[in-house]
């Protein structure tokens, strides 16, 4: 049984993308996976939140959303303005031991990066992780201004006595740039944690049994897949 939380760099770095890739892999090497959305934001009650698109991506997933919130903002604000309960860390905690009790990996997905807020008290994803004793995959951006972004989130886990577990790129260029191609190398330095993995631009698009197909190919060993970084930075040098 294995807990890992997933968060990212920043919104729109590819999390879910990520987790479904993640969830993927797992499911071809035989294993039973569940996802955890603490708390989904900016979907209405009648639309697909991340946890239906991890389910269209990657298939046969256990999935459980804790609270929905309308407004696309922190989960604190987004209840707020709900005028509804937070989820509260302990809540979080509770919901991925029960899943991880009969799966071989719950993905704990946050929403926005590492320290957006849950609740009026200020707690945050790395509370649950916390909680949990949990390792944290950090999703980046490919391009120029992810290093900072990076090393700012790895120093607040470790701050905090986290383990970041390591990189994954969450949506690497087609036609990657002189800093793309330069950050393969300073992202493990940044983070302080190897990179695990690069998920191509457009992925999420991809027909599902493509997506499956494809989905160990972007991903390093520690996350049942096939993907090396060295020859993957190999094959980018321009």
């Amino acid at each position: 049984m294995t807990i890992t939380v997933v968060t990212g760099t920043n919104t729109e770095v590819g999390k879910t993308v990520v987790t479904a890739a993640i969830a993927a892999a797992a499911l071809a090497a035989s294993r039973t996976v569940a996802v955890l959305k603490p708390a989904q934001t900016g979907v209405a009650p009648e639309e697909a939140g991340d946890i239906a698109e991890v389910q269209r991506l990657a298939g046969p997933v256990t999935g459980r959303e804790l609270a929905r919130f309308p407004d696309p903002l922190a989960p604190a604000t987004a209840a707020r303005r709900a005028g509804r309960a937070p989820v509260r860390p302990r809540e979080a905690e509770r919901a991925a031991t029960g899943l991880a009790a009969d799966h071989d990996l719950v993905l704990v997905e946050g929403a926005g990066g590492l320290l957006v807020q849950f609740d009026e008290a200020g707690s945050t994803l790395a509370d649950v992780a916390g909680l949990l004793a949990a390792p944290v995959l950090l999703v980046a951006q490919a391009g120029l201004g992810t290093l900072n972004i990076t090393a700012l989130t790895a120093e607040a886990l470790r701050a905090r006595g986290l383990r970041c577990q390591g990189v994954v790129i969450g949506s690497w260029p087609a036609d990657p740039d002189l800093a793309a191609r330069c950050n393969l190398a300073d992202l493990p330095e940044a983070a302080g944690a190897p990179l695990l993995g690069a998920v191509p631009e457009g992925a999420g698009a991809l027909p599902p049994a493509d997506f499956r197909a494809a989905a160990r190919g972007w991903l390093a060993p520690e996350l049942n897949g096939t993907w090396d970084a060295a020859g993957f930075a190999s094959s980018q040098r321009g």
